[in-house]
């Protein structure tokens, strides 16, 4: 199915407003993504272009960028979280449960919620066998944290027209890709409904950062002035503000 058979448009002024438990106006969901680079293939992002113009293999530079972040960087998103007293969702490559165990036990021993994220980093459009990677990424990480995940972010938020049957198939129920809304909405496919949440691309830091290239003090004004503005509008009826990291 193309986009619009999943889901007719629908103004946001022309439902009925949005309500959540005791009259809050406004969720803040928060995402942490973990990936696995694999160094034989073109990186997923690049911090340091080629020299030549070039992608060339191995990528040294922009793979390390990556594992500074696994090995470094991620223990500061926990103390950060710790802190702060959220528990994340983990947008996770399922991989990283075996490549990198010692993080992911961190993430579920501080029970941060498992959201399939593909076996690795790659674009769903070059999968041979979705079905297969997506039913082999649901187990793993069941496997790893005892229970089986219910949400789904895209790798680079990809999708093929097939993608949502075969998501709805493996029992996923909850998806990221859609960044159409500011409220939750329910896309059809062959095997069931799935409900879309408001994923973000503005409050984020690969496309902010690396391609955008603001200052890092930035993203937290982006942030300050998206909230107030939900949280004004949340006073008639309720947002949710998604920030990506």
């Amino acid at each position: 199915m193309i986009p619009r058979e999943r889901a007719p448009y629908s103004a946001i002024v022309d439902r009925p407003p949005l309500k959540l438990p005791g009259g809050a106006r406004l969720v803040v969901w928060t995402i942490v993504n973990l990936e696995f680079w694999d160094i034989a293939r073109p990186m997923a992002r690049q911090v340091l272009p080629a020299p030549t113009g070039q992608v060339l293999l191995p990528d040294v530079p922009n793979w390390s960028w990556h594992e500074y972040g696994m090995r470094v960087g991620v223990w500061r998103f926990f103390d950060l979280f710790r802190r702060l007293q959220i528990r994340p969702t983990l947008s996770i490559n399922a991989r990283v449960c075996d490549d990198y165990e010692r993080v992911a036990r961190a993430a579920h021993e501080a029970e941060w919620e498992f959201m399939g994220h593909a076996y690795e980093q790659g674009p769903m459009h070059l999968i041979e066998d979705q079905r297969a990677m997506i039913e082999r990424s649901v187990q793993v990480i069941e496997r790893f944290t005892g229970s089986k995940p219910v949400g789904w972010l895209g790798p680079g938020l990809t999708q093929t027209y097939d993608t949502p049957e075969l998501l709805a198939a493996a029992g996923i129920k909850y998806i990221g890709d859609w960044v159409y809304d500011d409220e939750p909405t329910e896309i059809q496919t062959a095997n069931g409904p799935l409900v879309t949440l408001p994923y973000t691309v503005e409050l984020n830091d690969i496309p902010m950062m690396l391609v955008q290239h603001h200052e890092s003090e930035y993203f937290t004004r982006r942030c300050i002035d998206t909230f107030d503005r939900l949280y004004l509008e949340g006073k008639e009826r309720a947002k949710i503000m998604a920030i990506a990291i």
